[in-house]
């Protein structure tokens, strides 16, 4: 499924670009994310819906991680990704695995 052109634009201000020069890279590495979090076991449908929060700022923070050559932040941002693909994958809500559990709040007595 193509990158939207609403996505790519949101990508651009959260990496902090406004050249259209570096839009291939940018859709190149969302399509990357959502393959790597559909084999997390991450649900297609969830992947696949640009308005999703969470998962759009997973896929944000793999960009941020993987964009450019020299980026000195980009360690930081890979265990970012890390941890929220591993919560995604961990909620029942975003995963198939059978291993995810339900979401549930946490109170002061729990």
């Amino acid at each position: 499924m193509a990158v939207s052109d609403r996505f790519i634009t949101d990508a651009k201000k959260y990496i902090r670009v406004t050249s259209t020069a570096f839009e291939a890279e940018i859709a190149d590495l969302v399509e990357a994310a959502k393959a790597d979090l559909l084999l997390s076991g991450i649900d297609e449908e969830k992947v696949y819906n640009e308005d999703d929060p969470l998962v759009k700022r997973a896929i944000m923070t793999y960009i941020k991680a993987g964009f450019g050559i020299d980026n000195p932040d980009a360690e930081k941002y890979q265990e970012s990704y890390k941890m929220q693909k591993t919560n995604l994958m961990l909620s029942s809500d975003y995963s198939t695995a059978e291993t995810a559990v339900p979401f549930t709040y946490l109170t002061e007595d729990e």
